[in-house]
């Protein structure tokens, strides 16, 4: 069970936050402000809420559960993405909680969430501006993938890799901007997805399947190592 603080310098002074917790992570939610800081590094997909239905964007950074191929040591090297940054940590009556069961305090690599002073220490501020990234950024995202099935432009994408030691991976539920689709809309349209800035987005999101190749060669890379 969790156990919710709200956070403070007077119960939290010695309160460390560890990046190491990333190692973990196959995938984390993005919002749309995050797609051209991400594309260059992961695969931009969209994939549906099990409870509600609902599409939300990601980045894929393993190829199995519980695995994060991008990560070194634990941590990611590249962009980091706010849902990341913002791990053991909520938002709740409008004030800043912890989660102190959550495994982002129990690495060794952890680093003061105050400083001397007891104000907010780097992490810290780090973790708030994820916070305020994600909650401005949901309901933008939302209003963006809302005018990407508009245009009927989210397909299913075809996952399937096979490995040199003989195994077979399948990703299931994951979407995509069909180009096709896209490339066939009326002038009009492609005009409004240019000025709103969505034009560039699906573009971003589109190019950057390509890093799903990247993750299948790390693995075979990795099990050449390993033979």
């Amino acid at each position: 069970m969790p156990i919710w603080e709200t956070l403070s310098h007077a119960q939290h002074a010695s309160l460390r936050v560890s990046r190491a917790h990333d190692g973990e992570r196959q995938f984390a939610q993005i919002v749309a402000d995050e797609f051209l800081q991400a594309a260059p590094y992961y695969a931009v997909l969209f994939t549906k809420h099990p409870e509600t239905g609902a599409f939300y964007a990601g980045v894929v950074m393993g190829l199995e559960p519980g695995r994060n191929m991008m990560a070194v040591n634990g941590a990611l090297p590249d962009y980091r993405p706010a849902d990341l940054e913002r791990q053991g940590f909520y938002i709740a009556d409008g004030q800043l909680v912890v989660d102190r069961q959550h495994g982002v305090f129990a690495g060794p690599d952890g680093q003061l969430l105050f400083d001397m002073n007891g104000e907010a220490a780097l992490p810290l501020k780090r973790i708030q501006q994820a916070l305020h990234v994600l909650q401005s950024g949901i309901p933008e995202t939302d209003a963006l993938i809302e005018r990407f099935l508009a245009h009927r432009l989210l397909e299913p994408i075809d996952v399937t890799m096979n490995f040199d030691d003989g195994e077979h991976l399948r990703l299931e539920g994951l979407y995509t901007i069909s180009l096709d689709t896209l490339h066939a809309l009326p002038d009009a349209a492609v005009l409004d997805l240019f000025r709103t800035g969505d034009l560039q987005l699906a573009y971003a999101q589109a190019g950057s399947i390509r890093h799903l190749r990247t993750l299948g060669r790390i693995r075979n890379n990795r099990l050449a190592d390993v033979g």
